[in-house]
């Protein structure tokens, strides 16, 4: 692996970071269309819409169309959603990162650099939870995975909130990260809870977010 550095976000990284974000959130539109298409309720819509079109035009075209058409719009209401949640990621807090992240007490970004590029970026926040931080934008470029760099970042936060007193970390990731989920997993992170999305849509997918927890306590035993 080539060098690989772990520092501080600087305002020259502002494009890099919200580029790393954004096209890792699009990776998942593929997989999260998956996953809805293996709920029984779109299943029920989609076997109903196509029997009943059977039956009524006695021609197999039109229900083939009807569904096909079902499932583009289906996976355009996906991308819907996930571009909503890039744009609002954006306006909370990567669009002002130094303000968010670096200005305020118990919180910091970062960026893991290698061969002068930008090529990660891991973040942190006091957390909900009692003496708890929140990791947050975690993100590796497609190219830069299985490296190492994503649990150089994992480390990262680990330790920043280790020094800082803080009894654990906590972090969200869905349902479809199944990588991020063997990750954290691996990094110590174990779940305590499971609760749907609060959109019409992901209820009607049950797209299911899963939240982690490092205990710091137990790791300095």
């Amino acid at each position: 692996m080539a060098e690989l550095q772990i520092r501080l976000y600087q305002d020259d990284d502002d494009e890099d970071v919200k580029e790393i974000f954004t096209l890792g959130m699009s990776e998942h539109i593929p997989s999260s269309f998956m996953h809805i298409l293996k709920q029984p309720l779109p299943q029920m819509i989609l076997v109903c819409v196509f029997c009943a079109l059977l039956t009524s035009s006695m021609s197999i075209l039109l229900p083939i169309l009807t569904v096909t058409l079902l499932l583009a719009a289906g996976r355009q209401g996906v991308s819907y959603m996930f571009t909503k949640y890039i744009q609002t990621s954006l306006n909370q807090d990567l669009n002002h990162i130094r303000q968010t992240y670096l200005e305020s007490p118990n919180s910091c970004f970062w960026v893991a650099e290698s061969q002068d590029c930008v090529v990660g970026t891991v973040a942190c926040l006091p957390a909900q939870f009692e003496n708890c931080l929140e990791l947050k934008r975690m993100s590796v470029k497609k190219s830069h995975r299985g490296q190492g760099i994503a649990k150089a970042l994992c480390r990262t936060v680990a330790d920043f909130a280790r020094e800082r007193g803080f009894q654990g970390v906590v972090l969200h990731t869905s349902v479809v990260q199944t990588d991020a989920q063997k990750l954290y997993e691996h990094m110590g992170y174990h779940k305590i809870r499971e609760f749907v999305v609060p959109e019409v849509i992901a209820r009607l997918t049950n797209f299911t977010i899963l939240e982690y927890r490092l205990n710091l306590k137990q790791n300095c035993d």
